[in-house]
């Protein structure tokens, strides 16, 4: 299944520029990124002066003279997420013992060979093992966040999502089959272990599997042990996309700040997302999007990105198409792996997709009467992610709201149990 996720949540490193941040500060650098603001704070400096407002510690041109460092030091802590400089210093602090701890072997007893990790990918495992965790590790990775999820028996619905699978990802539908039965299969291993650990971040990709595994916990496993690590941000973090970006020492953070038992009220929740998911009527997953506070707190915020995907009542595109149209008009013509890097980088408000993930999209737009836009490349085998892309009359007019995508589109895709295809198609 090769949507599942092998770095950022599986979804690959997105391109172009440097390596995600795995959130490891450097008290060094940020004190010398302090002195830096000081010497631009006193000397008037509008872009200064503007981060120190930003920052919520306005200096005025009276004050000037006044700066102290320990202003810019709170306005430096502020910028990566911290109440204050000695909050910030803290927790530098503490993943740098972690990574004394595991250069030299010396970790603390975090877990035991009863212990099962159950992740929607294998992006952290590496990580585990490197911070000293000495569980077993399961993968879980059917990415409902693309393709059907019918309501049917548990044997039919493996099948429908193997066929997903396969053509979407293009995947032999021997190979794919196999390896989601043998993923499914081993959720029932669960009840063996004295102790799971559900690793999860705040996107669809991993909200919507969490959903699934409240429903299969709470009808098959109700009696196990499970702990929750659910992670929406991390301090030092601007903006963290996933688990896969995080260092073994943030991994073990994560351990000690974000790990909850499970709840009677979040397997109850879960399995209510779960059944309003696979419903061809999106009212009631809207409904639970809209709760300002649940038991599984990243649920609704990710169902709210994820309902993005239902067509724009003007454009026709959901949100991934139009942001992806709205891309390539700004950068293009521009390579499709600097357009998924750029989606993930920056546009999406919640980045969910895998880079195969991200081709297929691009495929199904292709699925249409008139081009949206037009792929090229120097060698015929050139990989997916260096071809050149570039909006067509059809791709502006559409973007612009001008025409609706689902009058030119010839395909067929899916949000949950809704099927999106053109108004004559059944």
């Amino acid at each position: 299944m090769s949507a599942s996720r092998t770095s950022k949540s599986g979804k690959s490193t997105p391109r172009p520029d440097q390596p995600i941040f795995d959130g490891r500060l450097n008290l060094e650098q940020q004190r010398k990124r302090a002195k830096e603001l000081l010497r631009g704070l006193r000397s008037g400096d509008a872009h200064a002066r503007t981060r120190s407002n930003d920052a919520g510690h306005p200096v005025h041109i009276s004050d000037l003279g006044t700066v102290q460092l320990a202003d810019s030091q709170l306005v430096i802590a502020r910028e990566n997420g911290f109440p204050s400089w000695p909050a910030m210093k803290r927790h530098i602090d503490q993943i740098a013992e972690r990574h004394r701890q595991i250069a030299s072997g010396t970790v603390p007893v975090l877990d035991t060979k009863s212990t099962l990790h159950l992740r929607c990918g294998s992006d952290i495992r590496n990580g585990l093992e490197i911070a000293g965790f000495v569980g077993d590790f399961l993968e879980f990775a059917d990415p409902f966040c693309q393709g059907p999820v019918p309501d049917l028996p548990l044997d039919q619905f493996v099948e429908t999502r193997a066929d997903f699978i396969a053509q979407s990802y293009q995947i032999a539908h021997k190979d794919a089959l196999t390896r989601i039965k043998r993923e499914y299969g081993a959720l029932t291993t669960l009840g063996t272990y004295d102790h799971v650990v559900l690793w999860f971040e705040h996107d669809s990709y991993d909200q919507l599997i969490l959903a699934f595994l409240m429903d299969f916990i709470a009808a098959t496993k109700p009696h196990t042990k499970v702990d929750l690590i659910s992670v929406g941000e991390v301090p030092g973090i601007d903006r963290f996309i996933g688990l896969g970006q995080l260092s073994p020492e943030l991994l073990i953070w994560c351990w000690q700040n974000h790990r909850m038992p499970l709840r009677a009220d979040m397997l109850t929740f879960g399995t209510k997302v779960w059944k309003a998911l696979r419903a061809d009527d999106p009212r009631h997953l809207k409904t639970l999007a809209e709760k300002t506070t649940a038991p599984l707190p990243h649920m609704p915020a990710a169902l709210k990105r994820y309902l993005a995907e239902l067509p724009d009542p003007q454009t026709g595109l959901g949100l991934t198409q139009k942001l992806t149209l709205q891309i390539i008009k700004d950068h293009g013509p521009v390579t499709v792996g600097k357009v998924f890097g750029h989606l993930m980088r920056r546009y999406d408000p919640l980045p969910y997709l895998g880079d195969l993930m991200f081709w297929s999209e691009i495929q199904w737009m292709m699925d249409c009467k008139d081009p949206l836009f037009t792929l090229s490349a120097s060698d015929p085998k050139t990989n997916w992610a260096e071809h050149t892309i570039t909006l067509t009359s059809a791709g502006h007019e559409t973007l612009a709201g001008r025409r609706n995508f689902l009058d030119n589109f010839t395909g067929v895709r899916w949000v949950g149990g809704v099927r999106i295809s053109s108004p004559g198609e059944t």
